[in-house]
Parts: C-alpha cells; structure tokens; sequence
C-alpha cells in the first residue's frame, strides 16, 4: 500500500501539468477556430456600400488639427492634381474645380481584377471626388460611380446604383458576394479605402 501512495504522490504534478495543459489547449483551438470562421468578405458585406438619395456616395470626415482651412486645400489639391498624372489614370482625369474651400475633380482610370502574363482582366473606372476644407477638418465624398468592362470584346456599362449596391451584389444571407458584380463592389471599395486613408494621413 505505501509504495501506491508514493508513486501516485510522486505523478502528482505530472498529473496537475497535465490538466493546466488541457484548460490551456481549448482556449488556443478555440481561437483558431475564430479565425477559420472569419469572413474574407467581412468588410464587404452590406452596410459597405452607402446610398445617399439614390445614389452611392461614399463620405469621411477627415480631423486635421492645426492646419486652417487653405493649409488643408493646398495640401489636397496638391495630391488631386498629381494623381491625374499617375500611371493608372486615363486621358480625361483632371481637377475641374478648385476656389477657396470647395475642390471637384474627376477620374478615369483603370481598376485591375487581374493581372498575370497570359491574364488581364481590368475595367475602367469613373469617379468624382470632392472635398470640402475647413479650419481642422476637410469632408471628402467619391460618387458618380460608373465602369465599362470588356469595351473590346463585349462592352459593358454599368452605374454603382445598379452593379454594386447591397442588392445587387451581396447573397442574400448576407455571407459572401457574387462572382459578377462582387469584385467590382470589392476593387471599388479597396480603392475608396486607399484614397481616404491617403488623405488623412496626408492631414496628420
């Protein structure tokens, strides 16, 4: 009997380790778990994509303390006018309006699915960007978005209120997007995101 006691005294602790490591290995399945379960079209889902009286209009308020008003339109005309020049651009991007607090431009450009060396799937891209300046803030919208697809085989044209709206591209138990219409919903809203992130870090 006193040689049983003994050894079950002397696995004891290897017994404890054990049960730690059997509270512990749950916790880090469970968040592996978590992330297989996570949604790569999360951010794409509905919600995504606003519609402001009819039509999709994308908005950020952007803070910018300490810059007055003209620091801030001198700052962002600056970057409007140098992406017309940028290599994606088309023949009739250009700033069209700019006065003392309010600036209008307008883009055509090319926004790439795909590209490798026997693939080039792209369409091309129009949009208006227009920023309001004031002292410590600017207020930036992307609207009037429209695309023309395959314009060398099968042209297609389509506006943002009938391609890329919830509707129009988000399955309806709201978990992934369709194959058509989705990835310009998902290239359109990336490129919003890059653009606005641009911006504010340009406001810092």
């Amino acid at each position: 009997m006193r040689k049983f006691i003994i050894t079950i005294l002397a696995l004891a602790p290897l017994a404890m380790w054990a049960q730690d490591n059997t509270w512990e290995r749950p916790e880090v399945e469970e968040q592996e778990e978590v992330a297989k379960k996570e949604n790569p079209n999360a951010k794409y889902l509905r919600g995504a994509v606003p519609v402001v009286n009819g039509k999709v209009t994308f908005s950020k308020h952007i803070d910018a303390p300490g810059k007055s008003a003209a620091e801030i339109f001198g700052i962002l005309k600056n970057y409007l006018e140098k992406m017309t020049k940028a290599k994606n651009q088309l023949e009739n991007s250009k700033v069209i309006e700019a006065d003392n607090d309010t600036i209008t431009a307008y883009y055509e450009e090319w926004l790439v699915f795909k590209k490798s060396a026997i693939v080039l799937d792209r369409t091309r891209f129009y949009f208006a960007l227009q920023v309001v300046c004031n002292d410590g803030s600017a207020d930036v919208t992307m609207s009037h978005i429209r695309y023309l697809y395959e314009e060398e085989r099968n042209p297609q044209r389509y506006t943002a209120e009938e391609w890329i709206t919830d509707e129009e591209a988000v399955n309806k138990k709201n978990t992934k997007l369709y194959p058509g219409s989705g990835k310009f919903r998902r290239k359109t809203i990336d490129r919003k995101d890059f653009l606005f992130n641009k911006f504010e870090s340009l406001l810092k």
